[in-house]
């Protein structure tokens, strides 16, 4: 039977995850063979920003979808906004990318049955509470999981971006393959080497990240390392950028940052194995924060501007590889993703990590859409170990279409055996 079509309202509408899954439904209501194409086709996309942008910025991004966009401008934080929204355009599915507070969002979509997803947590109480600062992340996902279990009115997925979100399909794959080998330990990895071509377009006093630097600066500078093991959250008193832990995937090997990530949380719950979140981004920007510490000016960051970088504005060379790694005994074994700017940019008109977010995004509002799930708000591994052939990973694949897989001979061991310092 053919699927009907349905209201989606997505927040954050002029942001740079937005403008990327817009461009992927650009793509679905063009191709029959997309699995929501007949849906899109029939349905309504109300666009939501306090900061929108004009008509003519979405006929250029998304042309084919541009008969079924509505825009609508206003504060996302005023809840009776939310709310009146909601109910005056009959929105059944929103997709949250905005600053909204997560919780709050939530508990009017489960009021009015609405479904949901997101690919981050929001909480404003949080950000608003310097005495948090260092443990930011955790007491975002804490105080999510206090009020989880409330929302049974709506069928909804969260934290279903690329990391977290791919990540723990990608876990999931991976262990599911071997269901006779438990690993010791699943690390995160992701080695983003994007930045300028040309150097001289950078600008004084900026921070460069391939998506949003306040988040990056979050997770970077404000937040202290922090792996999962036999579920316990277990923090270095140091600071992020003063450690490095070695990462190998068969000829690929680098050094990485270990951070506080959502899936580290959420798939502690589910499986006994260490667990952790090793991230490398371009040399600029690590240095930059590097040199910042060893001037004990690394507060300064916060003052500077912040900047997105943007095929559309300049050249941009590298690529981000985003995986899994499941360290064994005796050897590891590891899936990846990669993907570069300068080709998601000639199909899809923005950088590759957003496409990468934005394919988990997509792929969330397929599972909402086609497939049958229970009321409640799920993470992506909940609903991969509860219902046996779920389509999560064939929306993924839909636009993510290279996956490399392979084995190390070798292990490099937990956490603490893959860290070295760094001279600053």
């Amino acid at each position: 039977m053919e699927k009907e079509g349905v209201v989606i309202s997505v927040f954050g509408s002029a942001g740079g995850v937005a403008k990327s899954l817009l461009a992927l439904l650009n793509k679905s209501i063009t191709d029959p063979e997309d699995p929501i194409h007949s849906v899109i086709q029939q349905s309504e996309l109300h666009l939501v920003d306090l900061n929108q942008k004009d008509m003519e910025y979405y006929k250029q991004k998304c042309p084919e979808l541009a008969e079924l966009i509505k825009l609508h401008q206003f504060d996302l934080h005023e809840l009776k906004k939310v709310r009146k929204h909601l109910m005056s355009t009959n929105t059944t599915l929103v997709v949250d990318l905005s600053w909204a507070d997560t919780v709050n969002v939530l508990e009017i979509c489960n009021t009015l049955g609405i479904s949901y997803t997101n690919s981050a947590f929001e909480i404003v109480e949080v950000d608003n509470d310097e005495e948090l600062e260092g443990f930011t992340l955790i007491e975002r996902y804490e105080r999510f999981s206090k009020v989880k279990d409330k929302f049974t009115n709506t069928k909804s997925i969260v934290c279903s971006g690329m990391n977290p979100g791919v990540v723990q399909w990608m876990a999931h794959t991976l262990m599911t393959d071997y269901p006779d080998e438990k690993p010791l330990g699943c690390f995160i990895v992701e080695n983003d080497t994007t930045f300028f071509k040309d150097e001289s377009n950078i600008r004084k006093k900026t921070v460069y990240s391939t998506w949003s630097p306040e988040c990056y600066l979050d997770e970077a500078i404000l937040n202290y390392p922090m792996y999962v093991k036999q579920h316990v959250p277990i923090f270095l008193y140091e600071d992020v950028y003063r450690k490095e832990f070695k990462v190998t995937l068969g000829d690929i090997e680098f050094y990485g940052c270990l951070m506080p990530h959502e899936e580290v949380l959420s798939l502690s719950k589910l499986y006994d194995m260490e667990l952790g979140f090793i991230y490398k981004v371009n040399d600029y920007t690590t240095q930059l924060i590097r040199t910042k510490l060893a001037q004990n000016k690394v507060d300064n960051l916060w003052d500077w501007n912040f900047k997105v970088l943007d095929p559309a504005e300049a050249e941009l060379v590298g690529e981000d590889l985003v995986g899994v790694l499941l360290v064994y005994e005796d050897k590891e074994r590891y899936i990846y993703n990669v993907m570069d700017s300068q080709s998601t940019h000639q199909k899809y008109g923005t950088n590759a990590t957003y496409i990468q977010v934005a394919s988990g995004i997509y792929a969330a509002i397929c599972t909402i859409l086609l497939e049958t799930i229970p009321n409640g708000v799920h993470y992506v591994e909940e609903l991969l170990s509860t219902i046996k052939d779920i389509g999560y990973g064939k929306y993924v694949t839909q636009y993510m279409t290279d996956f490399v897989t392979g084995e190390n001979a070798k292990s490099n061991g937990l956490i603490l055996d893959r860290m070295k310092d760094v001279s600053l």
